[in-house]
C-alpha cells in the first residue's frame, strides 16, 4: 500500500493546501446537516445504493459519513488518516457496493462543496486556491477508496492465475510422464523384436531361407520403425517439435513389411496391388509433407 507522504507528492498536496482545508473546517461543521440531507437524498435516489441503506443502518451510517466529511477539513493527513480511508473502502467492497457508485458519490460530494466554496467567499483568487486544495483531498480520498476494489480484483486474478499455473504443471508433468512410458515401451517393443530378428536367423540356418530372410526383413524394418518412433519421443522430451514425417515413413515402413507377407502367402495379385497402389500414395504425401516443411522453414 501506498505511504500518505507518496500520495501526498503525486497530487502534489502541500502544507499549505492543508491549512486552506482546515480554515474550511467552521463552514463545512456549520453545513453538516445540509450535506448530510443532501447527500442521502442522492444515495436514496438510486435504487441500488438504497436497498443497503436499510432502517438497521441508516443512522450509524449517516454518522459515519459525516465524520469522514468533517475529516476532510481536519489539517492533519497522516498514515492514520491513510488507514481510515483504507477502511472506508475496504467495507465498500465488504458490502458489494459496485466501484461505479463510490465514483459517483464523490462527484456529488465533489459539487456540494464546490457550490459551498463559490457561495462563500467572494474574492476570486481564494476561492481558486480553495477549490484546488479541496479537488485534491477529494482526489486523493477517491483513490484510496477504488484503491481496495483493484486489490480485491487482483486477489481473485492471483488465484485464478495460481490455479490455472497449478493446472497447467500437473497437466505437463502428465504428458512428460506418458511419454516417458511410451519410450519405454518402445524400448520393450524394440527388445521383443530383435529377439525375433535373432529366432529368424536361426531358421535360416536351419533350412528354411526364403521365409528366414524375408522374415528377418521385415524385422529389421519394424525395428527400424521403433528406432525412428523412440528417436522422436526422445527429441519431443528434450522440448523438440512434433515431426508428422517420421508417423509417415513408419506408416510406409509397415506397408512394406506386408507386403514382403503377401508374398510370402503368395497372396493373389488383386491384394498385392491394392498395397502397392497404397504404398504409392503414401510415397506421395511423404514428399508433399516434406516439401511444405522444408517451403515453411525457409519462410
Amino acid at each position: 500500500m501506498i505511504a500518505m507522504q507518496d500520495l501526498k507528492d503525486h497530487y502534489r498536496f502541500t502544507d499549505d493546501d492543508a491549512e486552506l482545508l482546515r480554515t474550511l473546517q467552521p463552514l463545512a461543521s456549520q453545513h453538516l446537516a445540509h450535506f448530510s440531507d443532501d447527500f442521502y437524498d442522492y444515495l436514496y435516489g438510486l435504487p441500488e445504493t438504497a436497498t443497503i441503506l436499510n432502517s438497521s443502518n441508516r443512522q450509524h451510517l449517516r454518522d459515519m459519513h459525516s465524520r469522514w466529511f468533517m475529516s476532510i477539513f481536519n489539517g492533519t493527513y497522516d498514515n492514520h488518516y491513510l488507514n481510515h480511508l483504507t477502511r472506508i473502502g475496504h467495507a465498500h467492497v465488504k458490502i458489494g457496493l459496485n466501484a461505479h457508485f463510490v465514483n459517483a458519490a464523490m462527484n456529488q460530494i465533489r459539487h456540494f462543496l464546490l457550490n459551498l466554496i463559490d457561495s462563500n467567499y467572494s474574492d476570486r483568487e481564494q476561492r481558486r486556491i480553495l477549490r484546488e486544495a479541496t479537488e485534491k483531498i477529494l482526489d486523493m480520498n477517491l483513490d484510496v477508496m477504488t484503491a481496495s476494489y483493484r486489490e480485491e480484483e487482483l486477489k481473485k486474478v492471483f488465484v485464478s492465475r495460481k490455479v490455472e499455473s497449478y493446472l497447467i504443471t500437473m497437466t505437463e508433468r502428465f504428458t512428460y510422464g506418458l511419454n516417458l512410458v511410451l519410450v519405454l515401451a518402445l524400448a520393450g517393443v524394440s527388445i521383443s523384436v530383435v529377439s525375433l530378428f535373432v529366432w529368424d536367423i536361426v531358421n535360416i540356418f536351419r533350412g528354411d531361407v526364403e521365409k528366414g530372410i524375408l522374415s528377418a526383413l521385415g524385422e529389421l524394418l519394424i525395428l527400424w520403425m521403433m528406432i525412428e518412433l523412440m528417436d522422436n519421443e526422445i527429441k519431443n522430451l528434450k522440448g523438440g517439435k512434433f515431426n508428422i514425417l517420421v508417423f509417415i515413413g513408419v506408416i510406409i515402413v509397415a506397408m512394406i513389411r506386408e507386403i514382403l507377407i503377401s508374398t510370402l502367402r503368395h497372396d493373389d495379385l488383386t491384394t498385392q496391388a491394392f498395397l502397392a497402389g497404397t504404398l504409392l500414395i503414401l510415397g506421395v504425401v511423404y514428399y508433399l509433407v516434406s516439401r511444405a516443411q522444408k517451403d515453411l522453414a525457409r519462410t
